[in-house]
């Protein structure tokens, strides 16, 4: 493997020689910025087991729940920030070398950093407010919390009285088709496909990076751990994510 430095400079090269990369990001750009991920030894699942869309819609008791999981961890969520390597990826936008970002993440990060919000993907959604299942009227997550202390439960649309939900993809629940359909043609558009931070194993949406590939773009990985997509990947690296991605932009 190559050192990490020798790897920086192998990925600058890559993105030089590219004229429409995409970036496709999972939990480990964001553990970085102190959000815990979900399947890792102490993330989210093995302290509590996902909530089904299907048990959301059916009970009240179960969507009371849910909504008080995602109080409790307001915190981490308000209190993340944007770290070296949302940075990085922001200035890969900034400079036109990177079309797109698809991500997994729902922590609403990379717009945060500066990447325009048309120019993000999100694939499961976002945490940062929600929406009603029925009419899709936007609703902000601080009104829902005032509400929910009050009455001990969320409010119901005001314009439909359909269920209002956090903004993020659940077990269960039907992928975005817009953002699908986004991220399809970036992945098809472009020449270059960089992952950071995703294992790789979810899909439908890790599949995105093995269409680029298989139309024709290169392939580059850079996550701390070994993949299942390390024998299709042009380059893989393993590591820290901010670092790496800063030595990146220093050598291009």
């Amino acid at each position: 493997m190559s050192r990490p430095d020798e790897g920086a400079v192998e990925l600058a090269a890559l993105l030089r020689m590219s004229r429409r990369a995409v970036v496709f990001t999972g939990a480990g750009i964001s553990t970085e910025s102190g959000i815990p991920d979900f399947r890792s030894p102490g993330g989210i699942w093995t302290k509590m087991m996902p909530i089904d869309f299907g048990q959301f819609v059916a009970s009240k008791q179960v969507r009371q729940e849910s909504w008080r999981r995602r109080f409790e961890m307001e915190k981490d969520w308000m209190a993340a920030k944007p770290n070296a390597g949302h940075s990085a990826v922001a200035e890969l936008v900034r400079r036109g070398m990177v079309t797109h970002v698809i991500t997994q993440n729902i922590d609403n990060l990379h717009q945060d950093s500066g990447v325009p919000a048309e120019k993000v993907i999100e694939l499961h959604g976002n945490t940062r407010y929600a929406r009603c299942l029925s009419c899709n009227t936007r609703y902000e997550i601080s009104d829902i919390r005032a509400h929910f202390e009050k009455h001990g439960d969320a409010p119901d649309c005001k314009f439909c009285g359909g269920i209002v939900k956090t903004a993020t993809i659940s077990f269960g629940q039907a992928m975005p088709e817009d953002e699908m359909e986004r991220a399809q043609r970036a992945a098809l558009a472009c020449d270059l496909m960089l992952v950071i931070g995703s294992s790789l194993v979810v899909y439908p949406a890790a599949g995105f990076p093995l269409l680029a590939k298989r139309n024709g773009a290169a392939y580059a990985i850079l996550n701390r751990e070994v993949t299942d997509h390390e024998a299709y990947a042009d380059l893989s690296l393993h590591g820290e994510i901010g670092p790496t991605m800063s030595a990146v932009l220093a050598a291009l």
